[in-house]
Parts: structure tokens; sequence; C-alpha cells
């Protein structure tokens, strides 16, 4: 059964599928979706959950494997298989035939691969999939779907504006829908739950700032700290709210104590990256910062991070943006401490 991504949320409701499919090359679309459909099977009692990712040198038998295999605890589970390059070859597709001829109890295949091309979806594979289960195919939103895109998303956070408003920030994020929510999540904390004006918006998302919020973590992930002196400075100079500094810091520090987390349980490094949101040229930074930080370190970051913040409320002595500074540069290798 073929479903558009807006209408995933209903079905689950609904039921349960036992096989999903979500293939396409807009990557919060697919992050979003695959997180719904696994919050959903948790809800319903699939508590196990065993990933695999064909980028690894993997072996569809082992899928057929963890498929067939009984929990000692008798779990539900849930097969999550990634194909990042929407080639399922002839070993893979024959896997998911049998899967779909004997469907095994207690278990929810969930499939996410790049986008499927005409021909693929015409294959025995993939219509075995689509008579059993459910497949969405996401794509990249423009036009008016984009702008109702934007408006249920200002609208989870309590946000409004008008269709101008929503032109802005479309023009803004260029159909980057992670720009997006990163956008929305600055908007709201600048304004809280509010109705915006094309003003608000300008000043908060316009790109003709010299220097914005995410050019500060390149410079901090990249250790660089005559740039991270240079942002700051024109940041403040600016008048960029402190509390969006400090948002984007804090952020950046728990993404990659996840990811260390995670890389330290034996996950692929590939597969965590995109459960984080780490895309293109973000990769080379963050691996420098993976190598170079510690969990104490990451930690200590938050904790100044909390200072500043209170500092930036009033309710606490200080300088918030000395503070900021502080925390920057606690992400480099040329300072240990700070006085707290």
């Amino acid at each position: 059964m073929r479903l558009k991504p807006e209408q995933l949320a209903s079905s689950l409701q609904k039921s349960l599928g036992a096989v999903y499919l979500l293939s396409g090359d807009e990557p919060l679309q697919l992050v979003e979706l695959s997180d719904s459909i696994r919050q959903a099977a948790k809800k319903a009692g699939f508590s196990q959950r065993e990933i695999f990712s064909t980028d690894t040198g993997f072996d569809w038998s082992e899928m057929t494997t963890a498929a067939r295999s009984m929990s000692i605890f008798d779990d539900k589970k849930v097969l999550d298989v990634r194909v990042p390059s929407a080639n399922f070859g002839t070993e893979g597709s024959k896997t998911l035939i049998s899967y779909c001829e004997k469907l095994p109890a207690d278990t929810v295949l969930l499939i996410t691969c790049g986008k499927l091309n005409a021909a693929a979806m015409k294959t025995k594979w993939f219509e075995a999939v689509d008579k059993i289960g459910v497949t969405i195919q996401v794509k990249p939103l423009e036009g008016d779907e984009l702008l109702q895109w934007l408006q249920h998303r200002l609208q989870q956070r309590g946000l409004n504006t008008d269709r101008g408003g929503l032109e802005l920030l479309a023009t803004r994020i260029e159909g980057n829908l992670l720009a997006a929510a990163q956008e929305i999540e600055k908007l709201y904390v600048l304004y809280g739950a509010a109705s915006l004006t094309q003003a608000q918006i300008f000043d908060a998302v316009a790109d003709s700032s010299r220097y914005d919020v995410f050019k500060l973590i390149d410079a901090v992930l990249a250790a660089n700290v005559n740039r991270i002196f240079k942002v700051l400075a024109g940041l403040q100079a600016e008048g960029v709210a402190a509390p969006v500094v400090l948002w984007a810091l804090m952020r950046e520090a728990r993404s990659l104590s996840k990811v260390r987390i995670a890389l330290s349980a034996g996950q692929s490094r590939d597969v965590v990256y995109r459960n984080n949101q780490i895309w293109d040229k973000r990769v080379a930074l963050v691996d420098k910062a993976i190598k170079r930080l510690t969990n104490n370190q990451l930690c200590e970051i938050l904790k100044l991070s909390a200072k500043a913040d209170r500092q930036a409320k009033g309710q606490e002595f200080g300088n918030v943006w000395e503070t900021i500074l502080a925390v920057c540069l606690l992400f480099t290798p040329y300072t240990t401490h700070f006085e707290k």
C-alpha cells in the first residue's frame, strides 16, 4: 500500500504494518518518518531492535537469520534495514521476496533507502513489499507543499506567520528541510510561542548577516580559535541574541555526546552519523571533534552553557558573552578548564 508522508501518522494510529519501505533523497523526512514507525512499534510492544546497514559489508542472510530467530525473552522486534544506495541487488531482492511470502511472527521490518527510480518500483521485490506492507516515497518539497510543511512545523512549536513570512522563510532555507527545522528552532528560542511578523523572521534568518551561528559552530568543531573570536565578535556586534548562540552550542555538544556513546557501543559510524543528521561537509568536522573531545569535556561544556543561560536570563551575575566565549574555547584542545 502506497502512502504519502503526511498520511503515515493516521495510518499508524489505526494499525501497525508488518513491513515498511521508506525511500527518497530528503534526509529529514526519512529520519522523522522512521522515528514515527519505531515509536509506534515500541508502543505496541516491539521492544527489541536490530539494525543492519548495507554499506558495511552486509550479508542479507543476516537479516533472514534475525527474522527467524526467537528471543529468549520472547520479545517482539523491529528489523531496521538501511540501504543508502537503494541498490538491493539479486541477493537483497530474493531475500525480500522470501520474507514477504512467509512473514515471521512478532516482527516489523523497516527498510529505508535512497531514491528508487521507476524501474525499481516495477521489480518483483518492490511489488511484494507494496502488496503486504506500506511504501512511502519522500521527495524534496517545493512551492505550496513546502509552504504547508513550514506552516505545520511552525505550528508544532506554537508559532505562526502569514504567507509572506512563510515565503521569506522558504527563500532562506532553499528547500533544505533540515535547515528549516533549525531556523524554526531558532525562532522559537528568540520569540517563544508567538505570531511572527515578516520583520521578525527577516531579522532572525535573513542571509544578509555576515556572521551566522552555524559559521560559529563550524569554527568550534574545527577548533579554529582565531575564527571563533572573529565570528563570535561579529555575532555580538550584529545584535544576535545570546540564547540563540547558546542553543546552537548546547545542541552541538549534546549531538557529539550521543555520537560518542553510540560509537562506543560498537554501532557503525555511517549509521550513527545518519541517525544524528550529520551530512556532507560536517562529517569531517565532527570526525575531528569526536577524536578531540571526551565525554567529560562535553559535560563541562554543557555545565558552562547552563551558567551562560542563567546569565542571559539575569539569574546569575556575569557577562554572558564572556561565558559563551569560554564555552566555545572548551571545544578546542587549547583550553582545559575555566573558572565556574
